[in-house]
């Protein structure tokens, strides 16, 4: 069983990190183990042992991409801080992943189940797109090719909760918060963010929390219906840095391809 480092804060361990945004959709049955129970234990409770690592493995979208983050950069561990960051929020450790990497890595694991399709991701990989989990919902999933499907609606809300977006807290109570947060906006023919709207968010389910003490004027990274996390400055600066570029990586994609974009 491992804490964090002493002078650590439990959200900087990377396995706890790790629970604290992959909760979210996996209590949703969207991705991850069964247990997701165990996973908000994990994530509320601070502590990380080899339980938690076993079920971060059972990630079968996440867990790749880590172990590529890590590989590129020298790390053994695919927990580690710095790699989980780079994942959810973003760090410098996304460069390190080569475009050729990351293509090669996107081909063994979906050339088989995208078939004819695969052409399409194919195509956006020499655009040097970043193995964020933004890159994974907006270029990978297949909702984004949805959009003009006559379903943009669905896909639409699939997309704005499935990605890692910022709000600042307005208020607090004991299992919710109102967040102001900028959703995605479809015109018809490109994504992007909209003005701020609040909007309540879960922060405990049964006394347990995610994200640790936030009160108004923080700012959280949230993931599905759950605040995860206070947000730095500079995890703030890197989350809004890589939405902007995975949006404009969409959106030329979108205008290149009118009846279907990148996967879908």
């Amino acid at each position: 069983m491992r804490r964090p480092e002493p002078g650590a804060a439990a959200g900087d361990d990377g396995a706890i990190r790790f629970a604290r945004y992959a909760y979210p959709p996996n209590a949703l049955g969207l991705c991850g183990p069964d247990d997701y129970g165990a996973l908000l234990e994990y994530g509320a409770g601070g502590i990380s042992d080899g339980g938690l690592q076993q079920l971060a493995r059972c990630f079968e979208g996440a867990w790749p991409y880590l172990e590529l983050i890590a590989g590129a950069n020298g790390i053994d561990d695919p927990l580690d801080a710095r790699v989980v960051e780079a994942y959810w929020t973003g760090n410098s450790l996304l460069a390190g992943v080569t475009p050729l990497v990351l293509g090669s890595s996107l081909e063994e694991r979906f050339r088989g189940p995208a078939g004819r399709d695969w052409s399409r991701l194919a195509a956006a990989i020499p655009h040097a797109p970043l193995p964020h989990h933004g890159f994974h919902v907006f270029a990978v999933y297949p909702w984004t090719g949805l959009l003009r499907s006559g379903a943009a609606g669905e896909a639409l809300r699939v997309l704005d909760r499935c990605r890692i977006r910022w709000g600042s807290v307005v208020s607090v109570e004991s299992a919710t918060a109102v967040v102001r947060s900028r959703p995605l906006r479809w015109d018809g023919c490109k994504l992007s963010l909209d003005a701020s709207v609040p909007e309540t968010a879960i922060t405990a389910d049964r006394g347990y929390g995610l994200a640790g003490p936030i009160a108004p004027g923080d700012h959280v990274a949230l993931h599905w219906d759950w605040v995860c996390e206070r947000l730095t400055p500079a995890r703030l600066r890197w989350l809004r840095r890589l939405t902007a570029s995975q949006l404009d990586l969409v959106n030329g994609r979108l205008a290149h391809s009118p009846a279907a974009a990148v996967l879908g």
